[in-house]
């Protein structure tokens, strides 16, 4: 029983306070007076009753009522109803305080008149109470307010003492009426059970505000300890709020601060730390909104708001769909039936009340199966006096598979949870409920989960028990309270509430009480019974259908066993490998535990040295391979293990296995010792209670009462829990001295078990050879809070930390002292288990004192066990295989004994892709003077004997790295390098023991001073084949006359400046320069020493000038210039023949004028060379504009420079130098006249090609791709000067979409005048002129002669005069930063460094990330819009960056895609010597070559256009004369320093390195290798670089590949390896004969051969047809002893017979060519090239005016194919699209319609790429073909004229043709074919 109520409390508004500015409320009076033994008085009341801050008002406001609940210190909870209403305000003094109309107070004191009064102030009544009856609560109040207001005659001192003196029943249901003495008659009704919440109908009412996804949300939110946050305009909605979200979570408690209702004073509790639900009001909004990390709930606006930093756990799926389809069934029942044709009638809807436990009945449902089966998880420690009881959480996990879900783990960490487990735990105890439920067999879940009816009939069935909690009696008794009469508040002259007289309350307290107590105190005693224990756990995904057969792999560890100890060496070297990979699947695991286990007499077994081996590895295996899920359970496992197999080793000297397997984290980790300490505890508890005699008899009498629980298996049967239950309940009856026997048995149980696992982790945790403190030095991953900690096979990566973070129970172990830190580890852990489990002081203090004997003990006994273990003879190892080397590549050191370690790759592990597991291997790692290379044999025996090497250019390496491995033989820990190539290779090696690690640091540091040479002769290129190479530098003069040269003070000026243009003044002497014998300027990008000045002097440079030029007019820039006509070498005085527009100037052939550019460039007829030197000033490094490529149809040329200057370096100079003022500022202005000169001589010397509406210059391809919108609108255009385009560029253009997509980057299109690119007044500062016009109209408007396309930043510098025909395109491009970083992320994406835990990580996914892709997609885009304004006709300049790394990359392709001459072999060499050697690309900078580029890492720069290179050949297979190898193959090499091309930075570096030229006389010159000869040689011996379909287009030059995202693919050069040889680029070079011959001979003995795609090289295994029968030929000619043909000889015989076979086709198909249209189509393999990023998709087919074109493939390229593919290709005189009308009644259909000579038929297919015919027509049984009219339902956009009836002697076809004249051909094509018929 307990009272009704505390106390009852009067609070009023204290008028002392007011003047203080904010208002307060005062308690006028509380009853009783004095305190309630054990319920004190609740503080701050006053604060509660008035949430929202004591104000007083200007009018009556209605009484209102809610409840508050407040909590105190032993988290009981005090439930306040408070019911406010509002008196007049007397004391009009007061009014001051009040803020609003003052003037009219003070008139009404001035009149001294009472007047009705004009303030209000609020006044509370509070009950507070322990029970929660709000309604009843409501009734009182009520009561004594319409008492006092209605002046009833009823005494209000009665009726408070009323509430005190009434005991109401805490639970089971009954009835209880009472009144409190004025005429009322009220009824409390208990619930059943006072554990479950009542809720009434708030939890419907949440849902209803909030929506099922957001209250689940908050649900979530909850149980994983977030801060909640209610906020409405009703105090009363908050309270049921937070009550219904509490109520949510039973069976778990709130523990949390619990405030539904806050006080304004107390809103900084919201910023307090912990997890809360807390409601407020809505006008404090402003006040939440910036509360960072609480999740907000607006129950008036049905909105939720969850912070960006909080990441909400979800329910684990299937459950949260489960969960949401029920709560939807019960919610909105109306939902599944709302689409039904005949809906049933309307069912009422549920009682809310009703509707409420539905609800509640669906998370109960929830939690029952969240925590099914977690009773099979607890562990009972001990049971008398009271039962202890451990929830073994990870096990608990694991079994449900839901190791991994981050809501669970969060739940069961969570205070609720625990609270639960304790409360829970016990088995015999009071039942619920959720007992029952939580029990239930999981297929009963499982068959709800199917048949929606049953679930809903469940759902029903709790719900009606859980309302009936709430509603026990069906039949209400009646009540009565009377209300205050209406409009009662409003009354003009209210009496104020009056004060009670105390002495009278108290007098009829006490005689209330004294009457109760006389009456029996009635206890209900609480009905106990056994817990039903439930299912066991199982896992909530259901049984996850494993990929692998367990049974075999059973059996596979069983058998190994029993050879191990059956002594069988042979077999069980061969079984180990299998049974090790066997022991990836769990049940392997468990099966190696059972199987060990039986091999273990009275707890020990010997073995010899060799089964103790094999024993440690199958162990050592086992543990390092369990997943975090059932870490516990296989190392519990093994734990007794280790402590019974052992060796001997000498007389008295045993070596136990626990020695050997010490390396695993497990051990270090305190919750795994935990959960094992105490399960074996409860198998110890119940063997004390199974064995007592007196126990046995109770369990047999016992069952029968226990019901349903079936005694079948006898006293065995029984779980500890089952045992506990029967304790628990004969425990009263038991004497006290049977009680404490029983006490003190249980507690030396668990004492002598602390004793023994305090022994057990010392023998796990000293490590065999202490000096090494394996366990100590590596900092454990496991995160000791988390208890899970998986082991990665690299799980201690790398942390060589010298002690254990603090957490870990190993601090400060710098001394090294072992012991100490393993005594102190143990320690903890007894202090814990311990005091938890009820052990004594004495006991405990015992042990601790024992626990340093032990450790002492240990260290002693093993000192004598490692000395012997190391007099053992070595296990022997595969012999070191050494690696082939190219011809002058020597070792730099011997090869040091590794395994090479898996990665993340999967092949060559035999991971999902299959295969052999060629990895790991073991064998050795060497270094040499040019790679780093692995050889070695697969380590499975069953694999074979194969050579596996792996290697890479010592030059490629970007990072090594030490890491920890788990060697995967040894199964221990051990010191293993990373080595990450930006070849796309990773080699990750541990290291063997005998390996030490001086000799590791010894390889590292050979490695560093191998991988950036001290200077280019030290490198490979040139080092190959030499003794140690002598470092000669250029020798430097002191002066020499024929150079200026610079001050330097100047020099650094400059270099502080950062870019450097100089006046002509300065011309003073250089001193030697601080940085020894040459000025290098690569130090930086931006950094460059001025390139105005000469170089300084340099020995090379001493050879005559005439010499230098005629090896400069050698060099390939020149002849492409001549092949170009770009005019001749001419000095700038004398004009040449007047029709040259460009000249090609010696200006720079000493580099003077610029340093990164060749030396002989191509410029503008009418510039001086000396005006040069000005122009360049305004470019960065002096990287002027000149010509590199001229259309040779349009004429317009290609511009390429770096980026244009600002004024500021100028101004800078200014400031530095003050003697050069003057010089400096002419200096400027004339700069800037000659930049605006050149650009107008640019001008002049370029065409503008455009003619009047005549044949235009655009490609035929963009003419087919115009929509007739753009035709329409263009025809419009006035007819004016040259200038305007008729045409549109292509209907990128016309769409206006073009320079938007260059500005794809948010910094560019911030700026207003990106929107208008049409701006012709680039000059100032690029201002859109008003109203601006849309782009697409500027851009018809006006085609450009010259546009120029610069950076954003940069083109304000540049002033062009409104009058010049150009144009200032601002590009967005990624930077070198964007480009280093995707690389980076390719690298890794290509070759993880370990698999990725995460299986959404996938390697597209990885490759999307790097942005690679997109990066080439804006390269390609930038040169294909420049592609087309050059077919346009306009010229462009390339001005970005420095001019040396994205120009070069644009400019290179839109040459490739431009020319076809630079698709053929010689001319891509002529196109990267050219753009990327001479025009100084830093190569050796961007590839990180050079000792000055060391911090800068790999910018691939020149891969990047290789990659886009590789798309373009990709998509356009026939126009290159190269193959994908020879790009994989510059790829490679251009970084890998074996050829001596890529070094340096510039023309210039290699003129003074003397690499330039080719010495003809010096013979002793260091020449290098040149990668040029090289690749030719290997060209001509044979055709690895060749591309089989090379067969170019006559007429269509112009390469517009598909640039779309989708449309670009991975490069396999990224991912590709052999390791049956290491990369073959090496080797390509030597062995392509010998290896060929090698390859035959084993061909012809043995028809079969394996190739594994990782291994072996597919290519050459596999040859293609013409390789193989190129291989054939020469093998026959040296059988036949006759010289062999060159292979491109016999090639072109073939190419030659082909075509005159094809002859007579060939005439035939150019007569059908010449009567098409005159578009004469592209060759081409697949259709889709036919539409190139700029053109509209061929929208429709009644838009395409040009069919045969557009979809028609050449089929003389088809036919070069057909030699080699049998596939019986027709012949096709005449093809295109023809509609063809069906049958009768059937519509027209576009059929593709072939005109075949030969077959004499007319067949038709779906569509032109489709090869299966879908009918014939004969034609020879074709009678007439004639025009005919249009009929019903043909296509309505065609002219009359093009439909035409073909007779035959069957029946009549009607055909319509895309237009009229298409129609006539057909119709002459079909005569002509019945005629020559």
């Amino acid at each position: 029983m307990a009272r009704f109520a505390d106390y009852f409390i009067v609070v009023g508004y204290d008028q002392e306070k007011a003047d203080s500015g904010e208002g307060c409320g005062k308690i006028i009076q509380r009853f009783p007076k004095k305190d309630w033994e054990g319920t004190a008085f609740p503080q701050g009341v006053e604060m509660f009753c008035q949430p929202g801050g004591w104000r007083l008002s200007r009018d009556r406001k209605a009484p209102t009522f809610f409840t508050v609940v407040l909590t105190d210190i032993d988290s009981d909870r005090h439930y306040c109803s408070c019911l406010t209403f509002y008196e007049a305000e007397v004391n009009l003094q007061g009014s001051k305080s009040i803020e609003a109309d003052e003037d009219e107070d003070e008139e009404a004191e001035e009149d001294g008149l009472i007047q009705p009064a004009q303030v209000f102030a609020p006044k509370s009544l509070i009950l507070v109470s322990r029970l929660d009856y709000p309604e009843i609560f409501r009734g009182c109040l009520g009561l004594i307010y319409t008492v006092h207001i209605d002046s009833l005659s009823f005494p209000l001192e009665g009726l408070v003492a009323n509430l005190f003196t009434f005991q109401v029943p805490v639970a089971g249901g009954s009835q209880k009426l009472f009144s409190l003495g004025a005429g009322d008659r009220q009824l409390i009704q208990t619930p059943l059970n006072d554990t479950l919440p009542i809720t009434c109908k708030s939890v419907g009412l949440l849902f209803q505000q909030l929506g099922i996804q957001n209250v689940l949300s908050l649900f979530c939110a909850v149980l994983t300890e977030h801060k909640v946050l209610f906020h409405s305009t009703s105090y009363q909605r908050l309270e049921e709020a937070c009550r219904a979200l509490e109520a949510l979570m039973f069976p778990l408690k709130y523990s949390y601060p619990y405030i539904p209702i806050l006080p304004s004073r107390l809103l900084e509790v919201l910023s307090s730390p912990t997890p809360f639900i807390i409601g407020v009001h809505s006008m404090f909004q402003t006040e939440i909104q910036d509360l960072l990390d609480v999740i907000i709930a607006d129950l008036d606006g049905g909105t939720i708001k969850i912070p960006e930093c909080i990441h909400l756990s979800p329910l684990p799926e299937p459950l949260l769909h489960q969960t949401q389809t029920s709560l939807s069934l019960v919610l909105h029942p109306d939902l599944e039936i709302a689409d039904n044709a005949f809906p049933p009638p309307r069912t009422a809807p549920s009682n809310p009340k009703l509707l409420d436990k539905e609800v509640r009945a669906v998370f109960l449902r929830l939690f029952a199966q969240l925590f099914q089966g977690y009773r099979s998880c607890l562990q009972l420690i001990r049971i008398h006096s009271e039962p202890v009881i451990h929830f073994h959480k990870t096990a608990f996990l694991g079994q449900r598979g839901l190791i991994e879900n981050d809501f669970l783990t969060k739940v069961l960490d969570g205070m609720a949870f625990a609270g639960f487990v304790s409360e829970r735990g016990p088995p015999y105890r009071a039942c619920d409920l959720f007992d029952e439920l939580v029990a239930l067999d999981t297929d009963i879940f499982k068959e709800e989960e199917a048949s929606p009816a049953k679930l809903q009939k469940h759902i029903r069935a709790f719900s009606e028990q859980l309302y009936k909690n709430e509603n026990p009696n069906p039949h209400m008794a009646f009540q009565k309270v009377p209300r205050p009469s209406e409009g009662s508040h409003m009354r003009v002259h209210q009496v104020p509430f009056p004060l009670l007289d105390d002495e009278r309350v108290e007098n009829m307290l006490q005689e209330g009480i004294a009457k109760h107590s006389t009456a029996p105190a009635f206890t209900r005693p609480e009905r106990k019974c056994v817990v039903p224990a439930g299912p066991p756990v199982v896992s909530i995904m259901g049984k996850s259908g494993s990929v692998f057969n367990s049974a075999r792999r059973l059996e596979v560890v069983r058998s190994c066993i029993s050879f191990i100890f059956d002594n069988k060496t042979l077999e069980t070297e061969k079984a180990l490998p299998a049974a090790l990979r066997a022991l990836k699947s769990k049940a392997a695991r468990h099966c190696l535990t059972e199987e060990l286990s039986l091999h273990v007499q009275q707890n020990r077994a010997i073995l010899d040295h060799q089964q103790f081996d094999h024993i440690i590895r199958l162990m050592n295996c086992a543990l390092q391979d369990c997943s975090s899920s059932e870490e516990y359970t296989v190392a519990a496992a093994v734990l007794p293990l280790s402590t019974a197999f052992y060796r001997k080793l000498a007389a008295g000297v045993n070596q136990f296995a626990y020695t050997c397997i010490q390396d695993h984290p497990i051990w270090t980790n305190q919750q795994f010792w935990e959960a094992t300490f105490y399960s074996e505890v409860q198998t110890q508890i119940r063997a004390l209670y199974l064995n007592t005699p007196e126990g046995k008899d109770c369990i047999t009498v016992r069952l029968k009462d226990a019901g349903p629980e079936p005694a079948a298996g006898g006293a065995e049967e029984h779980t500890a829990m089952a045992l506990a239950a029967m304790q628990l309940r004969s425990w009263p009856g038991l004497s006290k001295e049977k009680q404490h026997e029983l006490v003190k048995n249980e507690e030396s149980t668990v004492f002598s078990q602390a004793i023994h696992y305090a022994s057990l982790m010392v023998y796990l945790l000293i490590p065999l050879d202490t000096s090494k403190i394996k366990l100590l030095r590596s900092a454990p991953v496991a995160d000791w809070e988390s208890g899970s900690n998986s082991i990665v096979t690299n799980s201690i990566a790398g942390s060589v930390a010298e002690s254990f973070d603090t957490e870990s129970g190993f601090e400060d172990s710098e001394n090294s002292d072992v012991a100490n830190s393993v005594v102190r580890f143990v320690a903890r852990f007894i202090d814990k288990v311990c005091t938890e489990s009820g052990v004594t002081q004495d006991h405990i203090k015992s042990l601790h004192s024992m626990i340093p004997g032990i450790v002492a003990m240990q260290m002693e006994a093993l000192e004598a066990v490692h000395r012997e273990s190391r007099r053992l003879p070595p296990i022997q190892k595969p012999k070191i295989l050494r690696p082939a080397l190219l011809p002058g590549e020597e070792l730099v050191s011997e090869g040091l004994r590794v395994l090479l370690d898996p990665d993340g790759r999967e092949e060559a592990t035999g991971g999902l892709s299959g295969g052999p597991h060629i990895l790991p291997a073991e064998g050795a790692l060497f270094l040499t003077t040019y790679r780093i290379i692995f050889k070695g044999t697969p380590h499975d025996p069953l694999v074979g004997e194969q050579a596996v090497i792996r290697a890479f250019p010592v030059a490629t390496l970007t990072k090594d790295k030490k890491i920890s491995i788990q060697n995967q033989l040894q199964q221990n820990m051990q010191e293993g390098l990373q080595l990450r190539s930006a070849s796309f290779q990773l080699i990750k090696v541990a290291f063997d023991e005998e390996v030490s690690s001086e000799m590791v640091e010894i390889f590292r540091k050979h490695l560093q001073r191998i991988r950036y040479p001290q200077s280019i002769f030290s490198s490979f290129a040139f080092a190959a084949g030499q003794t140690a190479p002598q470092l000669i530098l250029p020798k430097q003069k002191e002066r020499n006359t024929g150079f200026r040269t610079l001050s330097k003070t100047i020099v650094k000026g400059a270099k502080r400046a950062g870019m450097i243009t100089m006046g002509r003044g300065s011309q003073t002497t250089l001193k030697k320069n601080d940085r020894g014998s040459r000025m290098m300027w690569h130090e930086d990008d931006d950094v460059s020493i001025s390139d105005d000045g000469e170089p300084p002097p340099s020995s090379t440079l001493r050879a005559s000038e005439k010499s230098t030029m005629e090896q400069l007019v050698e060099q390939s820039c020149f002849r492409d210039y001549q092949r170009l006509g770009l005019g001749t070498i001419t000095a700038s005085s004398s004009r040449s023949k007047s029709g040259e527009q460009f000249r090609v100037t010696a200006v720079n052939r000493l580099y003077s004028l610029c340093r990164s550019y060749p030396g002989l460039l191509v410029v503008p007829q009418a510039v001086q060379d000396s005006s040069l030197q000005k122009v360049a000033r305004c470019y960065r490094h002096n990287r002027l504009p000149v010509v590199c490529w001229k259309h040779p149809r349009t004429k317009a040329v290609l511009l390429r420079s770096g980026g244009f200057h600002g004024k500021s370096v100028v101004g800078l100079f200014k400031s530095q130098n003050p003697s050069s003022t003057v010089p400096a500022s002419s200096s400027e202005l004339s700069s800037s006249l000659e930049q605006e000169k050149y650009l107008q001589a640019i001008l002049n010397s370029v065409p503008i090609y455009f003619k009047m509406n005549g044949n235009n210059t655009l490609s035929d391809r963009s003419l087919q791709g115009l929509s007739p919108g753009s035709d329409r609108r263009a025809s419009r255009m006035p007819k004016m000067a040259p200038v305007h385009l008729d045409l549109p560029f292509s209907n990128s253009f016309t769409r206006g979409g073009m320079w938007a997509s260059l500005r794809s980057s948010s910094r560019l299109s911030q700026h207003p005048s990106t929107a208008d690119v049409g701006s012709k007044q680039a000059g100032k500062d690029l201002a859109p002129p008003a109203g601006s016009i849309s782009l697409q109209a500027q851009l018809l408007k006006r085609q450009a002669a010259l546009y120029v396309f610069g950076e954003k930043s940069h083109l304000r510098g540049l002033r062009v005069d409104s009058s010049l025909n150009c144009e200032l395109v601002p590009v967005d491009f990624a930077d070198m930063r964007q480009v280093k970083a995707s690389f980076k992320k390719l690298l890794r994406a290509s070759a993880p460094s370990a698999t990725s835990s995460d299986s959404e990580d996938s390697f597209l996914k990885a490759l999307e990330d790097s942005e690679w892709i997109l990066q080439l997609h804006k390269i390609l885009q930038l040169a294909l819009i420049l592609v087309e304004l050059l077919d346009s006709g306009s010229s462009v300049l390339l001005s970005l960056e420095d001019g040396w790394d994205i120009t070069t990359q644009v400019v290179s392709l839109v040459q490739l895609l431009s020319d076809p001459f630079y698709r053929t072999l010689d001319g891509f060499q002529v196109l990267l010597e050219k753009e990327w050697l001479s025009f100084g690309h830093k190569f050796s900078q961007r590839s990180n070559l050079s000792p000055s580029s060391q911090g800068g890492g790999f910018t691939p720069i020149f891969l990047q256009f290789l990659d886009c290179v590789h798309q373009i050949l990709e998509q356009h297979p026939l126009e290159f004369e190269f193959n994908q190898y020879y790009l994989k193959f510059l790829a490679y090499h251009h970084i890998s320093n074996r050829f001596k091309n890529f070094l340096l930075d510039s023309d210039y570096e290699r003129l003074e390195h003397g690499t330039l030229f080719e010495d003809k006389g010096d013979k002793q010159a260091r020449r290098g290798i040149c990668i040029w000869e090289c690749m030719n040689r290997m060209h001509r011996r044979s055709p690895i670089f060749f591309n089989y379909l090379y067969s170019p287009a006559e007429s269509d030059v112009i390469l517009k590949p598909s640039i779309s995202i989708p449309s670009l693919n991975k490069w396999d050069y990224f991912t590709d390896e052999t390791l049956s040889m290491g990369p073959h680029y090496d080797w390509g070079m030597m062995a392509a004969r010998s290896d060929s011959s090698e390859e035959m001979h084993t061909l012809s003995n043995s028809k079969r051969r394996i190739v594994w795609p990782c291994y072996s090289s597919v290519s050459r295994a596999q040859p293609d047809a013409i390789t193989k029968l190129l291989t054939d030929i020469w093998r026959l000619e040296g059988e036949l002893n006759q010289t062999s043909e060159k292979w491109q000889t016999t090639l072109e015989r073939v190419r030659i017979s082909i075509q005159e076979d094809l002859a007579q086709e060939g005439n035939l198909r150019k007569q059908s060519t010449v009567s098409i249209s005159g578009l004469i189509p592209t060759p081409s393999m697949q259709v889709f090239q036919r539409r190139s990023m700029l053109h509209l998709p061929d929208s429709a087919l009644g838009e395409d005016h040009s069919t045969s074109a557009a979809n028609g493939i050449n089929r003389r390229a088809a036919t070069l194919y057909n030699q080699f593919t049998p596939k019986s290709e027709e012949n096709r005189s005449y093809e295109g699209i023809l509609y063809k009308r069906g049958a009768l009644l059937k519509g027209w259909k576009p059929r593709w319609f072939v005109l075949d000579i030969t077959k004499h038929q007319m067949r038709y297919y779906d569509t032109g790429e489709d090869t299966n015919c879908r009918g014939h027509i004969d034609l020879a049984e074709v009678e007439s073909v004639v025009i005919a009219t249009p009929t019903l339902g043909a296509p309505k956009h065609i002219s009359e004229k093009a439909f035409f009836d073909l007779k035959t002697s069957k029946r009549v076809y009607n055909f319509c043709a895309s237009d009229a004249p298409s129609a006539q051909l057909w119709m002459d094509k079909i005569q002509n074919c019945i005629s020559d018929a």
